[in-house]
């Protein structure tokens, strides 16, 4: 199994990123996926999750109305659509399937001025 993110990179407050995860060498088109992150001093924190057949986006209270996560199964790529960056969204993205528990390598994101 493969994950493959990509997209991180600095950024100003305000600004966005899009953020994608390529996956391989397993069915995509039948697990849902999901997007975590680990900031500095912190946690693990689920960010956004999303069902095989693209449906009931869940988003962390957060990030809510600013991320949007969506998915092209043809392409076999989830992607996370990050607007209105604050500094606390800071921290390394993960991709992940949670029902194989399979992540990625992860991608370094910073919001600062």
């Amino acid at each position: 199994v493969q994950l493959v993110e990509s997209g991180g990179g600095l950024a100003q407050p305000g600004g966005s990123l899009r953020l994608s995860c390529a996956a391989s060498e397993f069915t995509f088109n039948n697990y849902a996926m999901g997007w975590a992150r680990q900031g500095p001093r912190k946690g693990l924190e689920w960010v956004s999750g999303l069902y095989s057949d693209g449906s009931d986006p869940y988003y962390a209270d957060a990030v809510k109305g600013r991320f949007t996560i969506s998915r092209d199964n043809a392409k076999n790529t989830v992607y996370l659509h990050m607007n209105s960056l604050e500094p606390e969204d800071t921290a390394v993205y993960y991709c992940n399937v949670p029902t194989l528990n399979y992540w990625g390598q992860g991608t370094q994101v910073t919001v600062s001025s």
